[in-house]
């Protein structure tokens, strides 16, 4: 899909070139990018909000301002080319919320490159920062507008008209996409979308990076319109808590500073816009780890009626704090489906962390498809020898071919992790491929993690693509106290895994627990078993309760030097923190992966329920385009009385939104058993479906004998399935000509 998402917008620069702006043009028609470029690096891939005109018939691209001749085109673009259209403004607006940012931007483009008798549908690309969740758009057009909402998929089967929408949903994992039909040329379109993504964290450090840098050929050609870029962004990083503001990319001005908030604004006329993303990063000052919980009520219309608890747990400065020892195990997948580049990121991400081992940990790699594996029978210590050794090992092992059986290396891993307190036992579990005895599997790793008394092993999940099952391996990682992640996208593999280990290896508090809870009633906690606490990030608990809330939760844990840890939080009033949101896309991953294993239809509609009052993607629910007809004003104050009387006279109700468009499928997915079973390679989307030649050739035929095989059914529909066009005239000219003589043969006796 991103390729050729790329070369629609390629084609779309080619077809802009026939735009004419007059003399008094700033700027020069856009260009494709050289081989050079493109071999560099370049992509067409959207670096920020865009939007871009849908172009089927090339005769309708000019400026709708100033017709010019134009020569004559022949032909359809099929696919469509993507001509991205001129920005005339653009606000962001970040809201950061302790580790969640909330942002909105709005924008308005101008339809510059189709006549304005004829319209065109116009397709908007939203890239987003780290683990990016769409919340929701809302667009104006003249005498129309659209905004998109979240349906669950039982009451959308009461709704009609509902088709899907060409290009909406994801095109790559973090780049959202939906398309405004029939849009006039001239128009100017704004835009307003919303969505949340995460702060990433490091030695204290929370930065806040979002994609604003904008193509040059976005910048409008008129010398004359203003242009005006606006960002507006506020920090909250929770009560008595000291930031301290280290880098900005954009000249932000202080509007206020608090104890634990800061305000910034910036508003200036530019003559191009942005052309580097927006990146701030600020510091929260500690050298130990401190935290506290916010309390809120249930919001108005909450599917669930017990109040919100949201505890937090930041690392601090923890440079010369000693990490725990690991024991790792590398469980990668080596089936058929991981051939190419899903492989090979695989194995320099996996050389690349176990070069970041220490010396004293212990580790071990297991490729698995239908059998296993191992590099060493026993665990090695990570020395630089050892590591030396491995890679080898896995060129030469690592081959993709073969099924997949993920038990099999999961029990061998299990079995080969010592029981001690000195050391943090690790399974780092690597797939692309969905199986089917994945409940069983959580069944028998959970039975199996029984028999730890000092230090249960934690698994640490990584799905490739959308053909495996995220919720499985969630799931999976739940019941160990570990952490799963999503490469969605091929491209990722080795940034996730990065990010992954480097969380697993900086593990300076472990087996966690909250105390003095006892009192509450009917008290739900996310996760159930609580991660370990890494100098990579910090820790989040959520969960609901009935009940009054202790003054002062104690949390306790164990440190690596085998001493324990106690922590009194502060209990207070989340007053300005909307900690229903934070958490709402997290609870709802939870509570899937909860719906999946116990197979509850009950808790589905309640995941339903939350994702369309929280607007957050689930599994049970579609987002929809909505459109609403407004009015034309009359600019005639005799009719405009006229129709004030009549109003008067006779309420009218307003237009009610249409339901024009749905995108299905933005979730994960539960896994696809079939792409598995037949070893399609991983990617974003789903499998495509087979032309009718390998229809026909995987179904056979039973009329084929070996000595008419050259003259079944079969062997038929593969020789016209090579045939070309001037071929296949010939032979019908040749056979009517036949039957003609047949005829005439027959007619004769």
């Amino acid at each position: 899909m991103a390729e050729d998402f790329e070369a629609a917008v390629e084609d779309g620069l080619r077809l802009s070139k026939r735009i004419y702006f007059g003399k008094d043009r700033a700027v020069a028609p856009p260009k494709p990018h050289t081989a050079m470029e493109r071999a560099a690096g370049c992509s067409y891939l959207p670096n920020s909000p865009m939007l871009y005109a849908v172009i089927t018939d090339p005769a309708i691209v000019d400026n709708p301002d100033m017709p010019s001749y134009q020569p004559h085109v022949h032909g359809r673009c099929d696919p469509p080319a993507l001509i991205p259209l001129q920005m005339n403004g653009v606000s962001l607006e970040v809201d950061c919320h302790l580790d969640t940012a909330f942002v909105t931007v709005s924008g308005t483009w101008r339809v510059h490159c189709v006549m304005g008798s004829r319209s065109c549908d116009c397709r908007f690309a939203l890239p987003m920062g780290e683990q990016g969740s769409i919340l929701g758009v809302e667009v104006e057009v003249p005498r129309k507008s659209y905004r998109t909402e979240f349906i669950s998929m039982e009451n959308e089967k009461g709704t009609h008209n509902v088709v899907k929408a060409e290009g909406g949903g994801f095109l790559k994992a973090h780049i959202f996409t939906f398309t405004v039909p029939q849009v006039d040329g001239g128009t100017n379109i704004s835009v307003k979308v919303k969505w949340s993504q995460k702060l990433s964290y490091h030695d204290g450090q929370f930065t806040l990076r979002i994609p604003f840098s904008f193509p040059e050929y976005v910048t409008p050609a008129a010398k004359k319109i203003s242009k005006r870029e606006k960002i507006e962004l506020n920090v909250n990083a929770g009560p008595e808590t000291e930031v301290l503001c280290k880098t900005t990319s954009h000249p932000l001005k202080e509007r206020h500073r608090q104890v634990g908030k800061l305000g910034f604004h910036y508003d200036s006329e530019v003559i191009s816009w942005s052309n580097s993303d927006f990146m701030f990063t600020y510091t929260v000052s500690s050298s130990q780890t401190f935290g506290a919980v916010l309390l809120n009520p249930p919001l108005l219309g909450d599917v669930d009626r017990r109040d919100m608890f949201y505890c937090y747990l930041f690392p601090g400065k923890q440079q010369s704090g000693k990490v725990f020892r690991k024991e790792v195990i590398f469980v990668v997948d080596i089936s058929g489906s991981m051939r190419g580049q899903p492989l090979e990121d695989t194995k320099r991400a996996l050389f690349a962390a176990l070069s970041k081992l220490n010396p004293k940990d212990l580790f071990n790699v297991i490729a698995f498809n239908g059998e296993t594996c191992m590099f060493s029978s026993i665990l090695e210590p990570a020395t630089a020898k050892n590591v030396e050794s491995v890679i080898p090992w896995v060129n030469s092992n690592f081959v993709a071919n073969g099924g997949t059986n993920i038990l099999l290396p999961l029990n061998q891993a299990i079995n080969m992790l010592s029981d001690n307190s000195d050391s943090i036992p690790i399974i780092f579990l690597i797939t692309d491929g969905a199986v089917e005895d994945e409940r069983n599997i959580c069944d028998t790793m959970r039975n199996q993690l029984r028999n730890y008394k000092n230090m249960c092993p934690r698994i640490y999940t990584l799905g490739i693509g959308k053909f495996c099952n995220h919720y499985f391996l969630r799931m999976l990682a739940s019941t160990s106290r570990g952490l799963h992640d999503a490469a969605s996208d091929v491209e990722s593999i080795v940034a996730r895994l990065e990010v992954l280990f480097a969380r697993a290896s900086s593990i300076f508090l472990a087996d966690i627990a909250l105390q003095n809870l006892d009192e509450l009633d009917d008290l739900e906690v996310f996760p159930t078993q609580i991660p370990d606490l890494s100098s990579e990030s910090p820790l989040i608990v959520s969960g609901r309760y009935r009940g009054t809330f202790p003054e002062k939760l104690k949390v306790n844990g164990r440190l690596a030097d085998r001493s324990s840890f106690t922590l009194d939080l502060k209990v207070e009033e989340a007053k300005e923190i909307p900690i229903g949101k934070m958490e709402a896309k997290h609870q709802i991953e939870l509570l899937t992966a909860q719906a999946w294993y116990s197979e509850n239809q009950e808790l589905e509609k309640k995941i339903a329920k939350m994702s369309v009052q929280n607007s957050i993607i689930s599994e049970y629910t579609n987002m929809v385009l909505l459109a609403t007809q407004r009015g034309k004003a009359n600019a005639d104050s005799t009719n405009a009385k006229k129709a004030s009387r009549k109003v008067d006279l006779q309420k009218k109700e307003e237009p009610k939104p249409e339901v024009i468009s749905t995108a299905h499928n933005l979730g994960l997915g539960f896994g696809n058993l079939n792409a598995t079973a037949e070893n399609i390679p991983s990617g974003y989307g789903d499998p495509e479906p087979p032309d009718a030649g390998e229809v026909f050739l995987k179904a056979g035929c039973s009329c084929c004998g070996r000595c008419w095989r050259h003259c079944c059914c079969m062997c038929c529909i593969q020789a016209c399935s090579r045939m070309n066009d001037q071929c296949a005239i010939a032979f019908t000219q040749l056979f009517g000509a036949l039957a003609c003589l047949g005829c005439y043969s027959c007619c004769g006796d």
